[in-house]
């Protein structure tokens, strides 16, 4: 197992994140980024068994935006 968990973070359009491994199919989502982190630390508990777990899980908050030109 890798070392390192990388999950791509982006606003959901319903309000609140929702959050998606990398090379995993491991989702979640939550309303606010201190849930979200809590749900992802519990979704990567329960897809991996104890020593297959990832030693960091990284977040990669990407942010939308629109600038009118």
């Amino acid at each position: 197992m890798n070392k390192e968990l990388i999950f791509l973070v982006e606003e959901s359009i319903e309000g609140g994140y929702e959050a998606r491994a990398l090379g995993y199919s491991i989702f979640t989502q939550a309303e606010t980024t201190e849930e979200l982190k809590k749900q992802i630390v519990d979704a990567v508990k329960c897809h991996f068994n104890e020593n297959e777990m990832p030693a960091i899980i990284r977040i990669h908050l990407v942010k939308d935006e629109i600038i009118a030109v």
